[in-house]
């Protein structure tokens, strides 16, 4: 059964500040063709001092809400998928509730690593669906690095920084747009194939040498997450389209997490989907983790790859080990009426 939730919004942010795969050959032993072979990536965004999740968060939200047009005082939840929150609490929506003029709203947080922003709208969804909102912003942001182990080659060349954010509105009968299906799914038994150390990361011993830094950092065994990577995107997504009835014939658009083109391609393999119809724009990101769903969306959405009627699949896989799949009948948004000159500067870069 379809839940009736729209999205009638879209927004991103992305950081001023570029990092080419040839800056990181000066600070670790890469290169770029090493890059580009085995993740695809060729630059990513990196955070300022200034800038953290909730600030970056709201610039993606404020843009949403313009292309929504919608007045934030309307919001009735703020749900954001990061898994490098501004501190410990209180939890980033708060403050990205606060900054966007949400008074009425509540907010809070969801951790599920890459797989935030897919668990985050999952929420909002269900929230509309039983009656709790009516109008919901989900945002997914990350300073991923902020938590990456510079000297570690395997793992620094993979991630960036950003936001994106899309407004969630209950839909009247009759009109375009719904969630077909969803389904969230995860494998604590790999919980340790990739995960960041923190504050109050155990001392056991148990636990890797690199897990007791004094610094929280990503560790990573990448052979172990890009074979789970591929089994659990496509099985989710194959799963989800069976739950909404649909093939994949019927796929105008699938926006997964932006991990590693190989993974995706492999992912496009299994499922019999050409790659003509799956968004990329890890080159230009990397990975941004809870955010890559929501800023390629968007982009997908200005690019006009987006008609009312189309049915998008969503798909993320990420530590926990998380995963995830949405099916989601496009409803069509439009522009916002009036960027923030921060949001113009950015598109004016991109």
């Amino acid at each position: 059964m379809s839940l009736p939730v729209r999205i009638t919004g879209v927004g991103r942010y992305l950081p001023a500040r570029m990092l080419t795969n040839t800056d990181l050959a000066r600070i670790v032993d890469t290169a770029h063709e090493w890059i580009v072979t085995r993740t695809g990536i060729h630059e990513r965004r990196i955070a300022a001092d200034d800038e953290t999740s909730s600030t970056m968060g709201a610039e993606a939200a404020r843009e949403a809400l313009a292309s929504a047009r919608l007045d934030p005082t309307g919001v009735d939840l703020v749900v954001t998928g990061t898994c490098t929150p501004d501190g410990m609490f209180p939890s980033t929506a708060t403050r990205i509730q606060h900054a966007i003029g949400a008074r009425r709203a509540a907010a809070f947080d969801v951790n599920a690593a890459c797989t935030g922003f897919l668990s985050a709208l999952s929420v909002g969804a269900q929230s509309i669906a039983a009656g709790t909102a009516e109008r919901v912003v989900v945002v997914g942001s990350e300073t991923m690095s902020r938590i990456v182990d510079w000297t570690d080659r395997t793992t620094c060349v993979l991630f960036g920084d950003g936001a994106g954010a899309v407004v969630l509105e209950r839909a009247a009968p009759g009109e375009p747009g719904g969630v077909g299906a969803l389904l969230l799914r995860s494998d604590g038994s790999q919980a340790d194939a990739i995960y960041a150390t923190g504050p109050c990361t155990p001392t056991a011993a148990a636990l890797s040498a690199a897990a007791l830094s004094a610094e929280a950092h990503i560790v990573m065994d990448g052979q172990a997450v890009f074979r789970a990577a591929v089994t659990a995107l496509s099985e989710s997504a194959s799963d989800a389209l069976a739950r909404a009835g649909l093939t994949v014939d019927d796929v105008a658009l699938c926006v997964p997490h932006q991990a590693n083109i190989r993974i995706l391609q492999a992912m496009a393999r299994s499922l019999g989907l050409p790659m003509q119809r799956v968004v990329v724009n890890l080159d230009r990101t990397g990975n941004i983790s809870s955010t890559s769903i929501p800023v390629a969306l968007a982009e997908a959405s200005d690019a006009g790859r987006l008609r009312p009627g189309d049915q998008v699949l969503l798909a993320a896989f990420g530590g926990g080990l998380a995963c995830g799949a949405m099916v989601v009948e496009w409803s069509g948004v439009r522009a916002p009426a009036a960027p923030s000159a921060a949001a113009a500067g950015r598109r004016a870069e991109t």
